[in-house]
């Protein structure tokens, strides 16, 4: 029989948003989409924001509670001026996911250029120094988030290929070294009438839990006024990430505050980036509107009995 639903499984903070341009101390118009990875006890946060032109960069914000965030004097990463990534960062750099892997931290950004998008990869142990590593898809390629370890020597990650033919889906593929990837799967597909039923997109790096890795993705539905984006979650076998074991049927959040409803892009929560934490909690971060950023804290258990028990086919 199904449990009722709980509509509060993702708790607001009171103090959302917790960034806006106002925190930036260089000029930009929109402070969105971040990713977040906690190390020790401090925060480390990785936005993207609108320069006056349009385009966008990413700026660096560190935190001791993961609510309360400095703003680095500059920018994080800007787009490149050298070498191949000079031509396929032209238009900016956006939405940053953070990955720990064996020491180092791995960074997979959208690249965009009068080309189209593609997703770049970074590296960097310290968030001082920043190295490029490769473009690790083809065009018309965005949402790449990586698994935080490596499985029997591969990585593996979650990506969302655009297509015309069937509705945008999540994939998963696997690498030998990060660069070349392959041996790609489709995972799951939007569900026709369902609040996702549009596109469907990663969201925050996945973490390990003790029943799977649970995974926050994002999903877009159609309205008379546009599209509405909202937050779905997902939980992967632990051993064998391609096998799904639940697909919320659910979503865990949606655009009810204002400035998620009004803003650069109405009716928006979008999602990259979670941390878990050792009370049994998360903390999810998301971009209202494409314009401010927020955080709310979940219970994991609650995430994981959403998947489990009132879940909804993957395909």
């Amino acid at each position: 029989m199904n449990t009722p639903v709980n509509t509060n499984i993702i708790k607001r903070y009171e103090g959302n948003p917790i960034l806006t341009r106002k925190d930036v101390p260089y000029p930009v118009e929109t402070v969105h989409n971040a990713g977040v990875v906690k190390i020790g006890e401090r925060y480390l946060m990785l936005f993207r924001a609108h320069r006056r032109n349009g385009r966008s960069i990413i700026g660096l914000a560190e935190s001791s509670d993961g609510f309360h965030f400095q703003v680095n004097p500059q920018p994080f990463m800007t787009p490149s001026k050298e070498g191949v990534f000079s031509a396929y960062e032209e238009y900016g750099v956006e939405d940053p996911r953070i990955c720990e892997v064996e020491g180092e931290y791995l960074i997979t950004y959208s690249a965009y250029s009068r080309y189209g998008v593609r997703v770049g990869l970074a590296r960097t142990e310290d968030f001082k120094k920043v190295e490029r590593v490769a473009l690790i898809t083809q065009v018309d390629y965005r949402n790449v988030v990586i698994f935080p370890k490596r499985f029997n020597g591969y990585y593996l990650r979650l990506d969302r290929p655009h297509s015309g033919i069937s509705p945008w889906s999540i994939w998963l593929s696997y690498s030998p070294d990060l660069i070349h990837w392959g041996n790609s799967q489709i995972l799951m597909k939007p569900l026709k009438y369902h609040w996702d039923e549009l596109k469907i997109g990663p969201g925050a790096t996945p973490f390990a839990t003790s029943q799977g890795w649970l995974h926050i993705y994002h999903g877009c539905f159609q309205t008379m006024r546009g599209a509405i984006y909202r937050l779905g979650v997902v939980l992967h076998d632990l051993e064998e990430p391609s096998r799904i074991r639940g697909v919320a049927d659910e979503w865990i959040l949606q655009p009810e505050d204002p400035w998620e409803l009004t803003g650069y892009v109405p009716n928006v929560v979008f999602c990259c980036g979670a941390v878990p934490e050792e009370d049994g909690t998360v903390k999810i971060y998301w971009g209202g509107a494409d314009q401010v950023l927020c955080v709310g804290t979940a219970k994991i258990e609650d995430l994981i009995d959403l998947c489990l028990r009132r879940s909804r086919p993957p395909l």
